[in-house]
């Protein structure tokens, strides 16, 4: 029996290169693909593939918060990650929102195919590079800086509040700032941190200790 895969990038290349590489091998069928993130969790709940490949940075809902919805709506369909970010708040926030796997786009395309062969299995996949990352992560000592040096003091305060839970307006409100000034400093925080969504912000925050 075929792997039944759908792939969910907002990249047309991503997507086309992808249904190449699965025609060229044998037991693999491609059912469906996705541009977005709402797209990527419809098409999982409806189509119940064997391995949804997704990526992270997606329009209108992040991979992690994808791969969170997918977890609980169709807990039988096995994510793997397919992505350039290979940090490591993005490969620890994709495994706590239900990922098996995690592979960067360099890889190779026999990498990605025993990646989904993998996923497939139940088996959980990291791609080398990531691998030597989550290695190097459990193995160094934790230190007492602080969370995310690169926002300011400030940012610090605000994205400890978002990690609490606590909308806009109530943030505007606790600092004592206008909304408009409230909301460039979401803003910040989101560019600065690299992520597409608030519910990617409060993960990583709250893995970080805050709110």
């Amino acid at each position: 029996m075929s792997v039944r895969v759908v792939v969910a990038d907002d990249h047309s290349i991503v997507r086309e290169g992808l249904r190449l590489l699965l025609s060229t091998v044998d037991g693999y069928d491609l059912v469906g693909t996705a541009a977005t993130g709402r797209e990527a969790v419809r098409q999982a709940v409806s189509l119940r593939p064997d391995v949804l490949v997704l990526d992270i940075q997606l329009p209108d809902l992040s991979g992690i918060e994808a791969a969170r919805q997918i977890s609980k709506l169709a807990p039988d369909v096995a994510v793997l990650m397919l992505t350039m970010f290979d940090d490591d708040d993005s490969v620890f926030a994709a495994m706590r929102a239900g990922a098996l796997g995690y592979v960067l786009k360099g890889a190779d395309p026999e990498d990605i195919i025993r990646a989904i062969a993998a996923a497939a299995r139940g088996n959980a996949i990291f791609g080398p590079e990531v691998a030597r990352r989550a290695l190097a992560y459990l193995t160094t000592p934790r230190t007492s800086e602080p969370p995310f040096p690169q926002l300011t003091r400030r940012e610090h305060e605000v994205l400890d509040l978002i990690a609490s839970g606590l909308g806009n307006a109530t943030i505007a409100t606790r600092l004592g700032v206008a909304p408009n000034t409230g909301r460039n400093h979401i803003a910040n925080i989101f560019e600065k941190l690299q992520v597409a969504s608030r519910a990617e912000a409060i993960i990583r925050a709250r893995s970080a200790g805050l709110g």
